[in-house]
């Protein structure tokens, strides 16, 4: 197996052996966090401004932030590695649209998408890997695409061993600074349009980063 199949794996199964705890955690983690709110409220109005279409949850974990754009009116759908998280989503959100993919190789196809939300789901993806990320991100969004990424800033990665409900996981938490991800999205084909730092419930020290597909950039 190789080390970038070996790192998925393991988020895989430690996402699939967490799920139901993870998801009883956060289910209403959005009712503490009104700045967040606001920043999907955002996103959202955006996408809306610029005609709308469909928007790729991609990492949803159990679905909240999915539904909650559902609520804000967008056309939202979740997309996740963990075949359990998606099972949980599913059950959460009944009528809504889950599917089981992975950020390394999105099935979708080019140009699909008014807009993607990776919501602290970059965290376990290696400095390595997260240029081929932005660049499938890149792929499916359409030429004036909006891109929102929230992520822990910091500079460290630590192994995470135990996680939510005490179950056992294996994968490393990566903190990164807002100036770095900003520069990979720019050699990614994408021109930041905003970004902030935020304490929360969410994240001690969460990044947000709004950034549009740049024209010319495919």
């Amino acid at each position: 197996m190789s080390t970038d199949e070996g790192w998925l794996a393991d988020t895989r199964t430690s996402y699939d052996t967490v799920a139901t705890s993870y998801a009883d955690q956060v289910r209403n983690l959005l009712d503490q966090t009104p700045y967040e709110r606001a920043v999907l409220a955002l996103f959202a109005d955006l996408v809306g401004a610029a005609g709308g279409g469909l928007v790729a949850d991609v990492g949803c974990g159990p679905g909240r932030i999915t539904a909650y754009l559902r609520e804000l009116g967008a056309d939202a759908f979740g997309i996740d590695l963990s075949p359990a998280m998606i099972e949980v989503a599913r059950h959460d959100h009944p009528g809504l649209r889950f599917e089981v993919g992975s950020m390394t190789d999105l099935d979708l196809p080019d140009a699909s998408t008014a807009g993607l939300v990776a919501w602290y789901s970059l965290i376990h993806v290696p400095d390595d890997q997260v240029g081929s990320v932005f660049a499938h991100f890149r792929r499916v969004l359409r030429p004036d695409g909006l891109l929102l990424l929230a992520f822990h800033v910091g500079d460290e990665s630590q192994l995470k061993t135990q996680g939510y409900g005490g179950h056992p996981m294996k994968v490393y938490v990566h903190r990164r600074r807002p100036g770095q991800v900003a520069a990979w999205l720019s050699d990614a084909g994408f021109a930041v349009e905003a970004q902030m730092t935020l304490g929360s419930a969410e994240s001690k020290l969460g990044g947000i980063l709004f950034a549009r597909c740049r024209p010319g950039a495919r």
